[in-house]
C-alpha cells in the first residue's frame, strides 16, 4: 500500500507589522498606541486606519476603521502616515529569511506568507525546529516578532498562526487537524463572516465541530456550493498548494469591507484603488497582461467572477479600471450589498515577450510616460502619494 504523503505548511504572520516597524524605528513610540493611516491630523480627515498597534487595539481601534472614529476612541494615540517604501524594504528582508528554508514561499501580503516545508527535515530538522528558527532569525535580523502556525495544509496553518498572537507558535499534526478545529467558533473558518456565522448559529452550529457533524448534502442544501467548501474545511481538508510568487499566473488585489456596502461611489473608488495597485505591481515586475478579471461577493456569499480579454497586452491602471468597471456593471446585484471586491489580471507576459507597436497612438505613449513618473513617486513615497479621484 502506497504511503500517504502529508504536506507540512507553515504560515508566518508578522505582529502588527506597520506599527511595529514604526515603534522599532522610533523608540519614543514604544508602549504607546500607534495608528498608521491616511490622515496624520487626528479626526480632521476622511482617511481610514491601515494598521493599529496592540496598545491602540485596546481602545477598540482596528484596520479599515475611519480615522475620525479612531481619534475619538483615543485622541492621545500617535497618528502616522504610512511609510510604504519602508514597509516594502523590511518585508523583502523577512521574505529572504523564509527563502533560506524553502523556495516554496507564497507571499500573501507584505507581512505574511505560506511556506511549504515538506521534506526539509533532513536539512533543518523537525517542523517545530524550523518554525522556531524562522521566528528567531526574524527577531535577530529585524527586531520584530512573527506568529507562526504549522499544519498539514494552508487552512490549518493560517488558523494556528492566529490563535496565540502576538509572538505565537502553534503546531498541528496531520492526525490532530479535526480535533484542533472542533472546539473553535465557526467564524475561524475561511468564508464564514458575520452574516453567515449568524445563519449557522440559527441552525445550532456554533463550533467547527458542530459543523463537521452535519452532512455535506445538508450544508449544500442550505449554502449551495459554499456548503461543500464548509464541510471540507470543518474536516480539516484543504488541497490548495503553496504557489511561489514567481510562478503565479495572475496578479490580483481584493478588499473585504468591514460592513457590506452598496454605496456606488465607495465601490467605484475601491475598484479604482485595486486597479491602481494591480497595475503598479505589474509595472514593477515588468509584466503585461491580456485579461482583466474581477471578483464580487455579496452578503449571502454569492460570488461573481467576470473576465475580459483584450486584443493587445496592457499594463496601464486606467485600462484595468475601465475593464473592471465594465465587468462590475455586468453583475446583476439586484440591490444587494457587496461584501468583497477584487480586481486582477492574468495571461501575464514579460515586457521582453511583447514587441513594441510601431503604430501605437501618441496619446497612449504619453499616458505611459505619465504612469512611469507616478510609479517613481510611489516607489519613493509610498502608494498613497498620488492617485486618481474615483
Amino acid at each position: 500500500m502506497k504511503p500517504v504523503f502529508h504536506r507540512t505548511i507553515l504560515h508566518a504572520d508578522m505582529d502588527a507589522f506597520y506599527t511595529s516597524v514604526e515603534q522599532r524605528d522610533c523608540p519614543e513610540f514604544c508602549g504607546k498606541p500607534v495608528v498608521v493611516g491616511a490622515d496624520p491630523k487626528g479626526g480632521k480627515g476622511r482617511g481610514v486606519v491601515a494598521a493599529a498597534s496592540y496598545e491602540a487595539r485596546r481602545f477598540g481601534i482596528h484596520s479599515a476603521q475611519p480615522i475620525s472614529q479612531a481619534y475619538r476612541r483615543c485622541p492621545e494615540a500617535v497618528f502616522l502616515r504610512g511609510r510604504y517604501e519602508r514597509y516594502h524594504e523590511v518585508s523583502g528582508s523577512i521574505m529572504s529569511v523564509f527563502r533560506e528554508f524553502t523556495p516554496l514561499v507564497e507571499p500573501v501580503s507584505l507581512d505574511e506568507a505560506f511556506l511549504d516545508i515538506s521534506g526539509t527535515e533532513r536539512l533543518f530538522g523537525s517542523p517545530e525546529r524550523i518554525g522556531r528558527a524562522i521566528k528567531e532569525k526574524i527577531r535577530q535580523k529585524e527586531q520584530l516578532t512573527a506568529s507562526v502556525g504549522i499544519g498539514p495544509n494552508k487552512l490549518i496553518a493560517k488558523i494556528a498562526s492566529d490563535l496565540k498572537k502576538p509572538d505565537g507558535f502553534v503546531l498541528v499534526a496531520p492526525d490532530q487537524a479535526e480535533s484542533f478545529l472542533a472546539p473553535l467558533p465557526v467564524s475561524r473558518l475561511w468564508g464564514v463572516g458575520k452574516k453567515s456565522e449568524e445563519h449557522l448559529n440559527k441552525l445550532g452550529i456554533w463550533t467547527v465541530g458542530d459543523l463537521a457533524r452535519r452532512s455535506k448534502s445538508t450544508l449544500n442544501g442550505v449554502f449551495g456550493k459554499m456548503g461543500d467548501c464548509l464541510w471540507e474545511y470543518a474536516h480539516g481538508i484543504d488541497d490548495d498548494p503553496v504557489v511561489p510568487e514567481r510562478e503565479a499566473k495572475s496578479i490580483s488585489n481584493e478588499n473585504t469591507f468591514g460592513e457590506d456596502q452598496d454605496d456606488p461611489v465607495l465601490l467605484r473608488k475601491t475598484l479604482l484603488e485595486l486597479s491602481e495597485k494591480v497595475g503598479f505591481r505589474m509595472r514593477q515586475e515588468g509584466l503585461l497582461a491580456r485579461t482583466v478579471f474581477i471578483k464580487v461577493r455579496i452578503s449571502d456569499f454569492t460570488t461573481w467572477d467576470r473576465r475580459a480579454t483584450l486584443p493587445q497586452p496592457f499594463s496601464l491602471s486606467e485600462t484595468i479600471y475601465r475593464e473592471a468597471s465594465a465587468l462590475f456593471n455586468s453583475c446583476d446585484l439586484l440591490g444587494q450589498k457587496v461584501r468583497l471586491l477584487g480586481v486582477g489580471v492574468t495571461q501575464l507576459l514579460s515586457g521582453e515577450e511583447v514587441q513594441s507597436d510601431l503604430f501605437q497612438p501618441v496619446t497612449t505613449e504619453k499616458r505611459e510616460k505619465v504612469t512611469q513618473a507616478v510609479d517613481r513617486l510611489k516607489e519613493k513615497f509610498g502608494d498613497g502619494v498620488i492617485g486618481k479621484k474615483g
